[in-house]
């Protein structure tokens, strides 16, 4: 009886994500119109903020006495969006991107990453380098600002005088409604599935790659997919770009200031896969697409980790 409440509230949780994915990008696009701003931007600050919301609750929930995690949960994360988000939404719709848009962006995601691969080696991702990873998201951020008043003034359009009044309100309201919708129907989903995992005596860090790391992976995913069917591909992209960044440099950072994260010797393993996954984007920079074939790769290469992630 409580297995089939665990897996309704899991339904419940997805039906949760779908409603709020798409209501964070209707409000998203429309406040990148409103202020002129590139649908790339919107995807790596408002989107991915938004959507990497879960994985902010899960790291702060598990700081301290649970730091593998938010360790696991952030490298598993940053996996999943890349091998299972993109891999999907490529297979589904062939992604165009616009490798001027991101020939700065997808160097600074590796760039992070191998921060963080770096601040480990110690064996201890330390309070103050909490703080280092906090300082570089301040920078990060001052960089995306920066963005926006260059794109604000090379846009000299005006806004439609037909639009309506209440259009910023609107839209700032799909966006905190789909916010909420998304950080609800995580909580639900990852509580509900790890349960159900603990039933099948899953351990701590594989919870944590695996079942935390999808979970909370499940706003990318259902948000990408709805902004890409749309025609929006910057937003869904940027979307994943975003969240990795913000995965880091904030969320890990977070989690590291409140109390430290230990690091053990096999999670190499998974900062190399991270880091290939992240690199196969170079690939997007050069053809100016992610095709199906590409989506396949990665959605093989997604699950074939996954297996090796349970036996090792």
């Amino acid at each position: 009886m409580e297995i089939t409440i665990n897996v309704i509230l899991t339904i419940v949780g997805l039906v949760m994500l779908c409603f709020g994915g798409n209501w964070l990008v209707s409000g998203g696009v429309a406040i990148a119109r409103k202020f002129r701003i590139s649908n790339l931007v919107i995807g790596m600050t408002i989107v991915a903020y938004g959507t990497s919301t879960p994985e902010l609750a899960a790291s702060m929930a598990a700081a301290g006495e649970h730091s593998a995690i938010i360790l696991g949960n952030i490298v598993g994360s940053n996996i999943a969006n890349i091998g299972m988000v993109i891999g999907i939404a490529a297979i589904l719709v062939p992604v165009a991107v616009s490798k001027s848009s991101l020939r700065k962006e997808i160097p600074i995601m590796l760039g992070v990453s191998l921060l963080l691969i770096i601040l480990s080696i110690d064996g201890e991702i330390s309070s103050y380098d909490g703080i280092l990873l906090l300082s570089g998201f301040g920078v990060f951020g001052y960089y995306t600002y920066k963005d926006v008043v260059k794109q604000r003034a090379e846009n000299k359009e005006e806004v439609q005088e037909n639009s309506p009044k209440n259009l910023y309100l609107k839209s700032t309201g799909l966006i905190g409604i789909g916010v909420l919708l998304l950080y609800v129907g995580a909580i639900l989903t990852v509580d509900n599935a790890v349960i159900l995992a603990k039933e099948f005596g899953l351990s701590e860090k594989i919870i944590g790659l695996t079942v935390i790391a999808i979970g909370t992976s499940l706003p990318e995913l259902i948000t990408s997919i709805i902004a890409i069917r749309k025609g929006h591909t910057d937003i869904g992209v940027g979307n994943i770009i975003g969240s990795n960044i913000y995965n880091i440099l904030m969320i890990m950072g977070v989690g590291a200031a409140l109390g430290g994260v230990m690091v053990g010797v096999d999670v190499y393993v998974d900062y190399a896969v991270m880091l290939v996954f992240s690199a196969s984007l170079l690939i997007a920079l050069k053809t100016g697409i992610l095709s199906r074939t590409m989506g396949i790769c990665l959605g093989v290469g997604y699950v074939a980790y996954l297996i090796i992630a349970f036996f090792k």
